[in-house]
């Protein structure tokens, strides 16, 4: 089974924390909202407290397939100054397992470096921190193992492709029909 870790940093947007892990778990996807401090309540950028299952540090990461960034702010800051999050990335990167972030998020990505040579898309005044990378428009994009999305209008566009991604997109189409989306 597809297992996928959501990294939920203090901060973070929780529309595009959450979209993410509804739209997963309906795909039949394992997928664990994982807090980046000592407790499993976070609370969002807009003073939204939701619940984690796990913390970083009781997990390890090399049982996950993805891990998913949500942007927001600070949530975005508190993910670029993370150890574990930032060696998750470089690794993930290094061996072919899927990246995907959103929003302010993608810079995350950029600082470390994992954008060279892809495409990618983030929210509007982020672009220059896509270290490397051809700098889109889209909503979302998929380039190889990195998926990247521009903000929460965009986040069932993003779980779609997280989904679509790991099996096809006849399986996505098939979720977005069954949640009256498009």
């Amino acid at each position: 089974m597809i297992k996928i870790a959501v990294f939920a940093a203090e901060g973070c947007e929780e529309i595009e924390a959450l979209t993410v892990v509804d739209i997963l778990r309906r795909a039949g996807m394992e997928t664990d909202i994982i807090s980046l401090t000592e407790n499993k309540a976070v609370t969002g950028s807009h003073n939204i407290v939701f619940g984690a299952e796990k913390r970083f540090d009781d997990i390890d990461m090399n049982d996950y397939d993805a891990a998913i960034l949500p942007g927001g702010m600070p949530g975005t800051k508190n993910l670029a100054t993370h150890t574990g999050v930032c060696s998750t990335v470089k690794s993930f990167a290094a061996n072919g397992k899927l990246l995907a972030a959103i929003c302010a998020a993608p810079s995350v990505l950029g600082e470390l470096g994992v954008l060279e040579g892809k495409k990618a898309v983030c929210y509007p005044g982020f672009e220059n921190h896509l270290v490397g990378a051809e700098v889109l428009l889209n909503g979302v994009f998929t380039d190889g193992n990195i998926i990247t999305s521009r903000g929460m209008g965009t986040a069932i566009d993003f779980a779609l492709a997280i989904v679509e991604y790991f099996s096809d997109k006849t399986i996505a189409d098939e979720l977005s029909k069954a949640i009256i989306y498009k």
